[in-house]
């Protein structure tokens, strides 16, 4: 499988083109990188595999999202989402971005 390059980046915020939740990507997979029964159970437009894949906090719930590029686009609402996990993966918010924690050496 050929990879490209990631249309978003760690931090950006996002929105889903189908279902309209807003979050933020805090992981990226460069192609699809779950199980085929996860797949096959869960990806039911069958986007490609062979392109990157994101890990997502949605905005006001608690859960995450593994999220094919082509069914994301960005979010220009530039307002903070709220997710548990926010804090214990990034440091701060400014210019409609997250800045993800550095890690101390």
């Amino acid at each position: 499988m050929q990879q490209q390059e990631a249309k978003f980046h760690i931090g950006q915020l996002i929105s889903h083109l189908k279902s309209g939740y807003r979050g933020v990507v805090y992981d990226i997979d460069p192609v699809f990188s779950l199980t085929e029964e996860w797949y096959e159970a869960m990806a039911r437009s069958l986007p490609p595999k062979d392109k990157p894949w994101y890990h997502v906090l949605v905005d006001g719930q608690r859960h995450t999202t593994y999220v094919a590029e082509r069914h994301l686009t960005p979010d220009e609402a530039g307002h903070p989402i709220t997710h548990p996990l926010m804090d214990s993966l990034f440091s701060g918010f400014e210019d409609g971005k997250y800045t993800r924690h550095i890690a101390a050496n």
